[in-house]
Protein backbone atom coordinates (compact mmCIF):
# COMPACT_ATOMS: atom_id res chain seq x y z
CA UNK A 1 0.00 0.00 0.00
CA UNK A 2 1.36 3.43 -0.89
CA UNK A 3 1.32 6.34 1.50
CA UNK A 4 -1.03 8.16 -0.90
CA UNK A 5 -3.77 5.66 -0.01
CA UNK A 6 -3.74 7.06 3.51
CA UNK A 7 -5.22 10.44 2.61
CA UNK A 8 -3.98 13.74 3.96
CA UNK A 9 -3.83 14.83 7.60
CA UNK A 10 -5.97 17.79 8.57
CA UNK A 11 -4.89 21.44 8.73
CA UNK A 12 -1.72 21.20 6.67
CA UNK A 13 -0.04 18.59 8.87
CA UNK A 14 1.30 16.63 5.85
CA UNK A 15 4.95 17.08 6.96
CA UNK A 16 4.12 15.71 10.40
CA UNK A 17 2.16 12.80 8.91
CA UNK A 18 4.97 11.92 6.51
CA UNK A 19 7.48 12.02 9.38
CA UNK A 20 5.34 9.67 11.48
CA UNK A 21 5.05 7.19 8.61
CA UNK A 22 8.79 7.33 8.02
CA UNK A 23 9.45 6.75 11.71
CA UNK A 24 7.15 3.73 11.76
CA UNK A 25 8.94 2.19 8.78
CA UNK A 26 12.44 2.84 10.16
CA UNK A 27 13.52 -0.14 12.27
CA UNK A 28 16.57 1.79 13.49
CA UNK A 29 14.53 4.74 14.84
CA UNK A 30 13.80 5.08 18.59
CA UNK A 31 10.87 2.99 19.75
CA UNK A 32 9.15 5.99 21.35
CA UNK A 33 7.80 9.05 19.53
CA UNK A 34 6.50 11.88 21.73
CA UNK A 35 4.02 14.18 19.97
CA UNK A 36 3.79 17.41 21.89
CA UNK A 37 2.73 21.03 21.54
CA UNK A 38 0.42 23.54 23.14
CA UNK A 39 -3.31 23.21 23.72
CA UNK A 40 -5.34 23.17 20.51
CA UNK A 41 -2.38 22.75 18.16
CA UNK A 42 -3.79 19.61 16.52
CA UNK A 43 -2.02 16.81 18.34
CA UNK A 44 -5.16 14.73 18.79
CA UNK A 45 -6.25 15.27 15.18
CA UNK A 46 -2.88 14.06 13.91
CA UNK A 47 -3.01 10.91 16.04
CA UNK A 48 -6.62 10.29 15.02
CA UNK A 49 -5.45 10.37 11.38
CA UNK A 50 -2.68 7.88 12.17
CA UNK A 51 -5.02 5.52 14.02
CA UNK A 52 -7.80 5.75 11.44
CA UNK A 53 -5.53 4.61 8.66
CA UNK A 54 -3.31 2.34 10.74
CA UNK A 55 -6.25 0.16 11.83
CA UNK A 56 -7.69 -0.40 8.34
CA UNK A 57 -7.59 -3.89 6.86
CA UNK A 58 -4.68 -4.27 4.45
CA UNK A 59 -2.46 -1.62 6.04
CA UNK A 60 1.22 -2.42 5.65
CA UNK A 61 2.51 -4.39 8.63
CA UNK A 62 5.06 -1.79 9.73
CA UNK A 63 2.45 0.98 9.63
CA UNK A 64 -0.35 -0.88 11.37
CA UNK A 65 -1.65 0.37 14.73
CA UNK A 66 -2.45 -2.47 17.14
CA UNK A 67 -3.69 -0.58 20.21
CA UNK A 68 -5.16 2.88 20.76
CA UNK A 69 -5.96 4.06 24.31
CA UNK A 70 -6.99 7.66 25.06
CA UNK A 71 -5.54 8.20 28.52
CA UNK A 72 -7.67 11.14 29.64
CA UNK A 73 -9.16 10.29 33.03
CA UNK A 74 -7.64 6.80 33.13
CA UNK A 75 -5.44 5.39 35.86
CA UNK A 76 -2.67 2.85 35.34
CA UNK A 77 -4.88 -0.22 35.74
CA UNK A 78 -7.51 1.13 33.39
CA UNK A 79 -4.88 1.80 30.75
CA UNK A 80 -3.29 -1.62 31.26
CA UNK A 81 -6.60 -3.48 31.02
CA UNK A 82 -7.57 -1.59 27.85
CA UNK A 83 -4.18 -2.26 26.26
CA UNK A 84 -4.34 -5.93 27.25
CA UNK A 85 -7.81 -6.27 25.74
CA UNK A 86 -6.72 -4.76 22.44
CA UNK A 87 -3.54 -6.85 22.28
CA UNK A 88 -5.29 -10.12 23.13
CA UNK A 89 -3.62 -10.49 26.53
CA UNK A 90 -4.90 -10.93 30.10
CA UNK A 91 -3.31 -9.16 33.06
CA UNK A 92 -4.42 -8.34 36.58
CA UNK A 93 -2.05 -5.37 36.85
CA UNK A 94 0.91 -3.54 35.29
CA UNK A 95 3.61 -6.06 36.28
CA UNK A 96 1.71 -9.00 34.86
CA UNK A 97 0.91 -7.03 31.70
CA UNK A 98 4.57 -6.16 31.16
CA UNK A 99 5.60 -9.78 31.71
CA UNK A 100 3.02 -11.13 29.27
CA UNK A 101 3.87 -8.51 26.66
CA UNK A 102 7.58 -9.32 27.03
CA UNK A 103 6.81 -13.01 26.37
CA UNK A 104 4.61 -12.18 23.37
CA UNK A 105 7.08 -11.25 20.67
CA UNK A 106 4.58 -10.00 18.08
CA UNK A 107 5.62 -6.53 16.85
CA UNK A 108 3.04 -4.00 18.04
CA UNK A 109 2.47 -0.28 17.65
CA UNK A 110 0.61 1.48 20.46
CA UNK A 111 -0.88 5.00 20.27
CA UNK A 112 -1.55 6.78 23.57
CA UNK A 113 -3.19 10.25 23.34
CA UNK A 114 -3.82 12.67 26.22
CA UNK A 115 -1.16 11.50 28.67
CA UNK A 116 -1.23 14.90 30.38
CA UNK A 117 -4.98 14.42 31.12
CA UNK A 118 -4.60 10.97 32.72
CA UNK A 119 -5.63 10.36 36.31
CA UNK A 120 -1.99 9.74 37.28
CA UNK A 121 0.20 11.04 34.42
CA UNK A 122 3.51 10.34 36.13
CA UNK A 123 2.66 6.69 36.84
CA UNK A 124 1.48 6.22 33.26
CA UNK A 125 4.68 7.83 31.99
CA UNK A 126 6.60 5.21 33.97
CA UNK A 127 4.52 2.54 32.24
CA UNK A 128 5.37 4.08 28.86
CA UNK A 129 9.08 4.07 29.71
CA UNK A 130 8.84 0.41 30.78
CA UNK A 131 7.15 -0.46 27.49
CA UNK A 132 9.86 1.43 25.64
CA UNK A 133 12.45 -1.11 26.83
CA UNK A 134 10.89 -3.78 24.58
CA UNK A 135 12.31 -3.95 21.08
CA UNK A 136 9.07 -5.28 19.59
CA UNK A 137 6.93 -2.38 20.91
CA UNK A 138 6.63 1.03 19.22
CA UNK A 139 4.89 3.87 21.03
CA UNK A 140 3.33 7.13 19.89
CA UNK A 141 2.46 9.20 22.96
CA UNK A 142 0.75 12.59 23.01
CA UNK A 143 1.29 15.03 25.84
CA UNK A 144 0.98 18.79 26.15
CA UNK A 145 4.08 20.98 26.17
CA UNK A 146 5.25 22.35 29.48
CA UNK A 147 3.94 19.48 31.59
CA UNK A 148 6.06 17.39 33.93
CA UNK A 149 5.35 14.23 31.96
CA UNK A 150 6.51 15.90 28.75
CA UNK A 151 9.90 16.48 30.37
CA UNK A 152 9.85 12.95 31.78
CA UNK A 153 9.38 11.41 28.32
CA UNK A 154 11.57 13.79 26.31
CA UNK A 155 14.47 13.05 28.64
CA UNK A 156 14.17 9.33 27.81
CA UNK A 157 15.84 9.75 24.42
CA UNK A 158 12.80 9.08 22.26
CA UNK A 159 11.93 10.93 19.05
CA UNK A 160 10.10 14.23 19.65
CA UNK A 161 7.63 16.00 17.37
CA UNK A 162 6.67 19.44 18.72
CA UNK A 163 3.74 20.60 16.59
CA UNK A 164 4.32 24.20 17.66
CA UNK A 165 7.44 24.17 15.48
CA UNK A 166 6.83 25.43 11.91
CA UNK A 167 8.48 22.52 10.04
CA UNK A 168 5.55 20.23 10.90
CA UNK A 169 2.99 22.34 8.99
CA UNK A 170 2.55 23.15 5.29
CA UNK A 171 1.20 26.70 5.63
CA UNK A 172 -0.30 26.85 2.17
CA UNK A 173 -2.27 23.67 2.76
CA UNK A 174 -3.24 24.87 6.22
CA UNK A 175 -4.73 28.06 4.77
CA UNK A 176 -6.58 26.04 2.14
CA UNK A 177 -7.87 23.71 4.83
CA UNK A 178 -9.01 26.58 7.04
CA UNK A 179 -10.90 28.10 4.12
CA UNK A 180 -12.94 24.96 3.49
CA UNK A 181 -13.41 23.51 6.98
CA UNK A 182 -15.15 24.89 10.00
CA UNK A 183 -13.51 24.58 13.37
CA UNK A 184 -14.30 21.40 15.25
CA UNK A 185 -14.39 20.89 18.93
CA UNK A 186 -12.28 18.08 20.31
CA UNK A 187 -14.22 15.44 22.22
CA UNK A 188 -14.15 16.01 25.96
CA UNK A 189 -11.60 14.06 27.94
CA UNK A 190 -12.83 11.24 30.13
CA UNK A 191 -14.13 12.61 33.40
CA UNK A 192 -11.60 12.49 36.20
CA UNK A 193 -12.20 9.69 38.67
CA UNK A 194 -14.55 10.38 41.51
CA UNK A 195 -14.21 8.80 44.90
CA UNK A 196 -15.92 5.47 45.41
CA UNK A 197 -18.42 7.11 47.74
CA UNK A 198 -19.39 9.57 44.96
CA UNK A 199 -19.83 6.72 42.48
CA UNK A 200 -21.79 4.28 44.59
CA UNK A 201 -22.61 3.23 48.13
CA UNK A 202 -19.92 0.63 48.90
CA UNK A 203 -22.58 -1.42 50.71
CA UNK A 204 -24.69 -1.49 47.53
CA UNK A 205 -23.17 -3.84 44.90
CA UNK A 206 -25.98 -2.93 42.49
CA UNK A 207 -24.85 0.69 42.30
CA UNK A 208 -21.23 -0.36 41.93
CA UNK A 209 -21.99 -2.77 39.05
CA UNK A 210 -24.01 -0.08 37.27
CA UNK A 211 -21.39 2.68 37.61
CA UNK A 212 -18.80 3.64 34.99
CA UNK A 213 -16.27 0.81 35.46
CA UNK A 214 -13.31 2.99 34.50
CA UNK A 215 -14.16 5.49 37.21
CA UNK A 216 -14.65 2.68 39.72
CA UNK A 217 -11.24 1.29 38.78
CA UNK A 218 -9.47 4.63 39.13
CA UNK A 219 -11.21 5.29 42.46
CA UNK A 220 -10.31 1.88 43.87
CA UNK A 221 -6.76 2.33 42.61
CA UNK A 222 -6.45 5.55 44.61
CA UNK A 223 -8.26 4.43 47.78
CA UNK A 224 -6.89 1.60 49.99
CA UNK A 225 -10.19 1.15 51.85
CA UNK A 226 -11.47 -2.41 51.16
CA UNK A 227 -15.22 -1.63 51.32
CA UNK A 228 -16.13 -5.04 52.67
CA UNK A 229 -13.97 -6.89 50.15
CA UNK A 230 -15.36 -5.25 47.01
CA UNK A 231 -12.14 -3.40 46.22
CA UNK A 232 -9.98 -6.55 46.26
CA UNK A 233 -12.53 -8.44 44.16
CA UNK A 234 -12.80 -5.59 41.64
CA UNK A 235 -9.04 -5.25 41.19
CA UNK A 236 -8.70 -9.05 40.92
CA UNK A 237 -11.14 -9.31 37.99
CA UNK A 238 -11.17 -5.75 36.69
CA UNK A 239 -10.16 -6.44 33.10
CA UNK A 240 -13.42 -8.35 32.71
CA UNK A 241 -15.46 -5.93 34.81
CA UNK A 242 -14.47 -3.03 32.56
CA UNK A 243 -15.83 -4.75 29.46
CA UNK A 244 -19.12 -3.49 28.00
CA UNK A 245 -21.70 -5.80 29.60
CA UNK A 246 -24.95 -6.03 31.51
CA UNK A 247 -25.13 -5.52 35.27
CA UNK A 248 -25.89 -9.23 35.76
CA UNK A 249 -22.72 -10.29 33.95
CA UNK A 250 -20.60 -7.81 35.89
CA UNK A 251 -22.14 -8.97 39.16
CA UNK A 252 -21.35 -12.61 38.30
CA UNK A 253 -17.68 -11.86 37.61
CA UNK A 254 -17.40 -9.76 40.77
CA UNK A 255 -18.95 -12.63 42.73
CA UNK A 256 -16.38 -15.12 41.38
CA UNK A 257 -13.59 -12.87 42.68
CA UNK A 258 -15.01 -12.26 46.15
CA UNK A 259 -12.91 -13.74 48.95
CA UNK A 260 -14.29 -15.58 51.98
CA UNK A 261 -13.25 -12.70 54.28
CA UNK A 262 -15.65 -10.32 52.50
CA UNK A 263 -18.75 -8.86 54.13
CA UNK A 264 -21.21 -11.82 54.21
CA UNK A 265 -24.00 -9.59 52.93
CA UNK A 266 -22.26 -9.09 49.60
CA UNK A 267 -22.41 -12.65 48.29
CA UNK A 268 -26.22 -13.11 48.33
CA UNK A 269 -26.76 -9.64 46.92
CA UNK A 270 -24.32 -10.23 44.04
CA UNK A 271 -25.92 -13.63 43.41
CA UNK A 272 -29.32 -11.91 43.17
CA UNK A 273 -27.95 -9.37 40.69
CA UNK A 274 -26.36 -12.16 38.63
CA UNK A 275 -29.53 -14.26 38.46
CA UNK A 276 -30.16 -13.44 34.78
CA UNK A 277 -26.59 -14.16 33.67
CA UNK A 278 -25.85 -17.28 31.64
CA UNK A 279 -24.05 -18.92 34.54
CA UNK A 280 -24.66 -19.73 38.18
CA UNK A 281 -21.64 -19.67 40.47
CA UNK A 282 -21.61 -22.83 42.59
CA UNK A 283 -18.47 -21.90 44.52
CA UNK A 284 -15.15 -20.14 44.19
CA UNK A 285 -11.85 -20.38 46.03
CA UNK A 286 -9.77 -17.22 45.91
CA UNK A 287 -6.16 -16.59 46.92
CA UNK A 288 -6.17 -16.07 50.68
CA UNK A 289 -9.38 -18.03 51.38
CA UNK A 290 -9.30 -20.15 54.55
CA UNK A 291 -12.62 -22.03 54.74
CA UNK A 292 -12.11 -24.18 52.72
CA UNK A 293 -8.58 -23.11 51.89
CA UNK A 294 -7.58 -21.90 48.46
CA UNK A 295 -5.71 -24.86 46.88
CA UNK A 296 -3.05 -22.66 45.30
CA UNK A 297 -2.45 -21.69 41.67
CA UNK A 298 -3.99 -24.21 39.26
CA UNK A 299 -1.68 -24.91 36.33
CA UNK A 300 -3.19 -28.26 35.32
CA UNK A 301 -6.44 -30.01 36.17
CA UNK A 302 -8.59 -33.04 35.28
CA UNK A 303 -11.68 -34.87 36.45
CA UNK A 304 -11.38 -37.73 33.93
CA UNK A 305 -10.46 -41.06 35.51
CA UNK A 306 -11.24 -39.90 39.05
CA UNK A 307 -14.12 -40.90 41.34
CA UNK A 308 -17.27 -38.86 40.78
CA UNK A 309 -17.07 -35.62 42.72
CA UNK A 310 -13.29 -35.27 42.63
CA UNK A 311 -10.82 -33.21 40.61
CA UNK A 312 -7.05 -33.49 40.45
CA UNK A 313 -5.11 -30.19 40.40
CA UNK A 314 -1.40 -29.37 40.16
CA UNK A 315 0.12 -26.11 41.35
CA UNK A 316 3.18 -24.11 40.29
CA UNK A 317 5.47 -26.22 42.49
CA UNK A 318 4.32 -29.50 40.94
CA UNK A 319 2.19 -30.62 43.91
CA UNK A 320 -0.92 -32.57 42.78
CA UNK A 321 -3.99 -32.33 45.02
CA UNK A 322 -7.45 -33.81 44.86
CA UNK A 323 -10.42 -31.62 45.79
CA UNK A 324 -14.13 -32.20 46.23
CA UNK A 325 -15.94 -30.68 43.24
CA UNK A 326 -18.99 -29.84 45.35
CA UNK A 327 -17.19 -27.10 47.28
CA UNK A 328 -13.42 -27.23 46.61
CA UNK A 329 -12.60 -28.91 49.94
CA UNK A 330 -9.18 -30.66 49.88
CA UNK A 331 -9.38 -34.47 49.69
CA UNK A 332 -5.78 -35.61 49.34
CA UNK A 333 -2.28 -34.80 48.20
CA UNK A 334 0.18 -36.70 46.00
CA UNK A 335 3.99 -36.62 46.08
CA UNK A 336 5.53 -33.55 44.47
CA UNK A 337 6.33 -33.99 40.78
CA UNK A 338 9.58 -32.91 39.15
CA UNK A 339 9.24 -29.69 37.19
CA UNK A 340 6.44 -27.21 36.67
CA UNK A 341 3.30 -29.06 35.46
CA UNK A 342 1.72 -28.36 32.09
CA UNK A 343 -0.91 -31.15 31.96
CA UNK A 344 -2.29 -34.08 33.96
CA UNK A 345 -4.25 -37.24 33.20
CA UNK A 346 -5.32 -40.34 35.11
CA UNK A 347 -5.21 -43.88 33.66
CA UNK A 348 -7.63 -46.71 34.44
CA UNK A 349 -5.21 -48.27 36.97
CA UNK A 350 -4.98 -44.97 38.88
CA UNK A 351 -1.60 -44.06 37.40
CA UNK A 352 -1.25 -40.29 37.15
CA UNK A 353 0.73 -39.02 34.17
CA UNK A 354 2.06 -35.47 34.33
CA UNK A 355 3.74 -33.47 31.62
CA UNK A 356 6.07 -30.68 32.77
CA UNK A 357 6.76 -27.42 30.98
CA UNK A 358 10.00 -28.82 29.54
CA UNK A 359 8.10 -31.56 27.73
CA UNK A 360 9.06 -34.43 30.06
CA UNK A 361 6.57 -37.10 31.13
CA UNK A 362 6.36 -38.21 34.78
CA UNK A 363 4.18 -40.78 36.54
CA UNK A 364 2.87 -41.36 40.04
CA UNK A 365 -0.08 -43.15 41.65
CA UNK A 366 -3.27 -41.99 43.32
CA UNK A 367 -3.25 -43.00 47.01
CA UNK A 368 -6.25 -45.30 46.51
CA UNK A 369 -4.48 -47.43 43.86
CA UNK A 370 -4.17 -51.10 44.97
CA UNK A 371 -0.73 -52.65 44.87
CA UNK A 372 0.00 -56.33 44.04
CA UNK A 373 0.85 -58.45 47.05
CA UNK A 374 2.05 -61.98 47.70
CA UNK A 375 2.24 -64.33 44.73
CA UNK A 376 0.79 -61.74 42.35
CA UNK A 377 3.65 -59.39 43.11
CA UNK A 378 6.22 -62.14 42.47
CA UNK A 379 4.65 -63.23 39.16
CA UNK A 380 4.13 -59.71 37.83
CA UNK A 381 7.58 -58.18 38.21
CA UNK A 382 7.77 -56.69 34.69
CA UNK A 383 6.61 -53.32 33.42
CA UNK A 384 2.92 -52.64 33.97
CA UNK A 385 0.66 -51.74 31.03
CA UNK A 386 0.78 -48.13 32.23
CA UNK A 387 4.57 -48.16 32.25
CA UNK A 388 4.69 -49.66 28.75
CA UNK A 389 2.21 -47.04 27.55
CA UNK A 390 4.34 -44.29 29.09
CA UNK A 391 7.44 -45.69 27.38
CA UNK A 392 5.63 -45.59 24.02
CA UNK A 393 4.68 -41.95 24.56
CA UNK A 394 8.21 -41.03 25.63
CA UNK A 395 9.54 -42.51 22.39
CA UNK A 396 7.47 -40.03 20.42
CA UNK A 397 8.27 -37.12 22.71
CA UNK A 398 11.99 -37.71 22.11
CA UNK A 399 11.43 -36.23 18.64
CA UNK A 400 9.53 -33.14 19.78
CA UNK A 401 8.88 -31.99 23.38
CA UNK A 402 5.44 -32.66 24.80
CA UNK A 403 3.13 -29.73 25.41
CA UNK A 404 -0.30 -31.27 26.22
CA UNK A 405 -1.75 -34.51 27.58
CA UNK A 406 -5.11 -36.25 28.08
CA UNK A 407 -6.59 -39.70 28.70
CA UNK A 408 -9.85 -41.68 28.65
CA UNK A 409 -10.37 -45.44 29.02
CA UNK A 410 -10.15 -45.65 25.23
CA UNK A 411 -7.16 -43.43 24.44
CA UNK A 412 -4.12 -41.68 25.90
CA UNK A 413 -2.68 -38.82 23.86
CA UNK A 414 0.13 -36.30 23.98
CA UNK A 415 0.51 -33.14 21.93
CA UNK A 416 3.93 -31.88 20.90
CA UNK A 417 5.63 -28.62 20.11
CA UNK A 418 5.71 -29.45 16.38
CA UNK A 419 1.88 -29.48 16.14
CA UNK A 420 1.45 -33.26 16.15
CA UNK A 421 -0.74 -35.42 18.38
CA UNK A 422 0.25 -39.01 19.27
CA UNK A 423 -2.55 -41.33 20.45
CA UNK A 424 -2.10 -44.74 22.13
CA UNK A 425 -4.75 -47.34 23.00
CA UNK A 426 -4.42 -48.28 26.71
CA UNK A 427 -5.47 -51.87 26.02
CA UNK A 428 -2.62 -52.20 23.49
CA UNK A 429 0.20 -50.13 24.98
CA UNK A 430 2.92 -51.78 22.87
CA UNK A 431 1.32 -50.94 19.54
CA UNK A 432 2.71 -47.93 17.64
CA UNK A 433 0.97 -44.67 18.39
CA UNK A 434 -1.28 -43.12 15.79
CA UNK A 435 -0.01 -39.69 14.85
CA UNK A 436 -1.67 -36.71 13.17
CA UNK A 437 -0.25 -33.29 12.30
CA UNK A 438 -3.08 -31.01 13.44
CA UNK A 439 -1.65 -27.55 14.05
CA UNK A 440 0.85 -25.01 12.85
CA UNK A 441 3.05 -24.45 15.88
CA UNK A 442 2.76 -26.09 19.31
CA UNK A 443 -0.23 -27.97 20.64
CA UNK A 444 -1.39 -25.97 23.67
CA UNK A 445 -4.25 -28.12 24.97
CA UNK A 446 -5.76 -31.61 24.58
CA UNK A 447 -8.95 -33.26 25.78
CA UNK A 448 -10.91 -36.37 24.84
CA UNK A 449 -13.99 -38.45 25.56
CA UNK A 450 -15.18 -41.89 24.50
CA UNK A 451 -18.17 -41.56 22.15
CA UNK A 452 -20.75 -44.41 22.29
CA UNK A 453 -21.40 -45.83 18.82
CA UNK A 454 -23.49 -48.91 19.68
CA UNK A 455 -25.97 -50.10 22.30
CA UNK A 456 -23.56 -52.79 23.52
CA UNK A 457 -21.19 -50.22 25.03
CA UNK A 458 -18.75 -49.96 22.12
CA UNK A 459 -17.10 -46.53 22.08
CA UNK A 460 -14.78 -44.59 19.81
CA UNK A 461 -12.39 -42.02 21.31
CA UNK A 462 -12.73 -38.47 20.07
CA UNK A 463 -9.83 -36.07 20.63
CA UNK A 464 -9.94 -32.28 20.61
CA UNK A 465 -6.69 -30.37 20.27
CA UNK A 466 -6.00 -26.66 20.66
CA UNK A 467 -2.99 -24.87 19.26
CA UNK A 468 -0.94 -21.71 19.32
CA UNK A 469 -2.43 -21.15 15.85
CA UNK A 470 -5.81 -20.33 17.45
CA UNK A 471 -7.59 -23.44 16.18
CA UNK A 472 -9.47 -26.26 17.88
CA UNK A 473 -9.36 -29.48 15.83
CA UNK A 474 -11.29 -32.75 16.27
CA UNK A 475 -9.77 -36.16 15.54
CA UNK A 476 -10.71 -39.77 16.15
CA UNK A 477 -7.50 -41.82 15.91
CA UNK A 478 -9.38 -44.45 13.87
CA UNK A 479 -10.06 -41.91 11.10
CA UNK A 480 -8.64 -38.83 9.42
CA UNK A 481 -8.84 -35.51 11.27
CA UNK A 482 -11.81 -33.32 10.46
CA UNK A 483 -10.63 -30.82 7.81
CA UNK A 484 -12.44 -27.81 9.30
CA UNK A 485 -11.55 -26.49 12.76
CA UNK A 486 -14.24 -26.83 15.40
CA UNK A 487 -13.38 -23.30 16.53
CA UNK A 488 -10.93 -20.65 15.39
CA UNK A 489 -9.88 -17.25 16.72
CA UNK A 490 -6.87 -14.96 16.33
CA UNK A 491 -5.35 -15.90 19.70
CA UNK A 492 -3.95 -19.21 21.02
CA UNK A 493 -6.02 -21.82 22.79
CA UNK A 494 -5.13 -21.91 26.51
CA UNK A 495 -7.10 -24.93 27.80
CA UNK A 496 -9.70 -27.51 26.77
CA UNK A 497 -12.12 -29.87 28.51
CA UNK A 498 -14.72 -32.23 27.05
CA UNK A 499 -17.10 -34.82 28.42
CA UNK A 500 -20.58 -36.20 28.94
CA UNK A 501 -22.92 -34.04 31.02
CA UNK A 502 -26.64 -34.21 31.87
CA UNK A 503 -27.20 -31.83 28.94
CA UNK A 504 -25.24 -34.00 26.51
CA UNK A 505 -21.73 -33.74 25.18
CA UNK A 506 -19.91 -30.54 26.07
CA UNK A 507 -16.66 -28.89 24.97
CA UNK A 508 -15.08 -26.08 26.99
CA UNK A 509 -12.43 -23.82 25.44
CA UNK A 510 -10.31 -21.17 27.14
CA UNK A 511 -8.47 -18.70 24.94
CA UNK A 512 -5.29 -16.76 25.67
CA UNK A 513 -7.17 -13.44 25.67
CA UNK A 514 -9.24 -14.56 28.68
CA UNK A 515 -12.44 -15.77 27.00
CA UNK A 516 -13.98 -19.05 28.19
CA UNK A 517 -16.57 -20.79 26.01
CA UNK A 518 -18.76 -23.76 26.91
CA UNK A 519 -20.20 -25.44 23.82
CA UNK A 520 -23.17 -27.72 24.52
CA UNK A 521 -22.69 -29.85 21.44
CA UNK A 522 -26.01 -31.71 21.40
CA UNK A 523 -28.07 -28.53 21.64
CA UNK A 524 -25.82 -26.25 19.59
CA UNK A 525 -25.67 -23.72 22.44
CA UNK A 526 -22.58 -21.75 23.55
CA UNK A 527 -22.01 -19.85 26.82
CA UNK A 528 -19.30 -17.22 27.25
CA UNK A 529 -17.45 -15.98 30.30
CA UNK A 530 -14.57 -13.55 30.85
CA UNK A 531 -13.19 -14.32 34.35
CA UNK A 532 -10.78 -11.36 34.22
CA UNK A 533 -7.61 -13.41 34.56
CA UNK A 534 -5.65 -15.85 32.44
CA UNK A 535 -7.14 -19.36 32.47
CA UNK A 536 -4.64 -22.20 32.87
CA UNK A 537 -6.90 -25.25 33.06
CA UNK A 538 -10.48 -26.43 32.59
CA UNK A 539 -12.41 -29.53 33.68
CA UNK A 540 -16.02 -30.69 33.44
CA UNK A 541 -17.85 -32.45 36.25
CA UNK A 542 -20.29 -35.32 35.73
CA UNK A 543 -23.04 -32.96 36.86
CA UNK A 544 -22.29 -30.55 34.01
CA UNK A 545 -20.45 -27.85 35.94
CA UNK A 546 -17.30 -26.20 34.61
CA UNK A 547 -14.16 -25.90 36.73
CA UNK A 548 -11.87 -22.99 35.82
CA UNK A 549 -8.34 -22.90 37.22
CA UNK A 550 -6.22 -19.72 37.27
CA UNK A 551 -3.23 -18.34 39.15
CA UNK A 552 -5.43 -16.87 41.89
CA UNK A 553 -8.85 -18.55 41.66
CA UNK A 554 -10.56 -21.92 41.31
CA UNK A 555 -14.14 -21.49 40.10
CA UNK A 556 -17.04 -23.85 39.66
CA UNK A 557 -19.90 -22.58 37.50
CA UNK A 558 -22.97 -24.20 36.03
CA UNK A 559 -24.63 -22.96 32.83
CA UNK A 560 -28.17 -21.85 33.59
CA UNK A 561 -31.03 -23.51 31.76
CA UNK A 562 -32.64 -21.17 29.25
Amino acid sequence: MSTAAWGRPAAGREPAGAALLAWLADSSAPGLCVVTGGAGCGKSALLAWLVRHGTRAGTERERAVHAFVPLGGLGVRGAVWTLADQLGLVARGPEEFLARLAADRRPVTVVLPDLHAADDPSALAELVLALNTYDHVRLVVETRSGTAVQVQLVDSGGAVMDLDEPQWTDEARRRSWDATHTATTAPPARQQAATVLELADPADPAALCAADPWQVTAAFDADPEEYGGLRAAWLRAGQSLCRDQEVAERALVLLTALGDAADPRLRPELARLAATAGWQLEWSRVRGDMTPPWPGPVLAMTTAGLPAGQALLADHEGVPRTVDTTDGTPVGRLPQLPGRPAALCVLADSTVLALDDQGHLHETKLPRAPRPTGLAALLDDGPTPAQRLTDTLRTHLARSPGTALCATPGVVAVGASDGTVHAVTPMSPDEPARTAALHTGPITALTAFDLPVADDGVTVPLLYSGGADGRVRAWSPAADPQPTPVAERTCPVAALAAGHTPRGLALAVAWADGLVELRLLDGGETRHLWPGTAVNALALTAGGSLLIGTDDRLLCLRPTVT
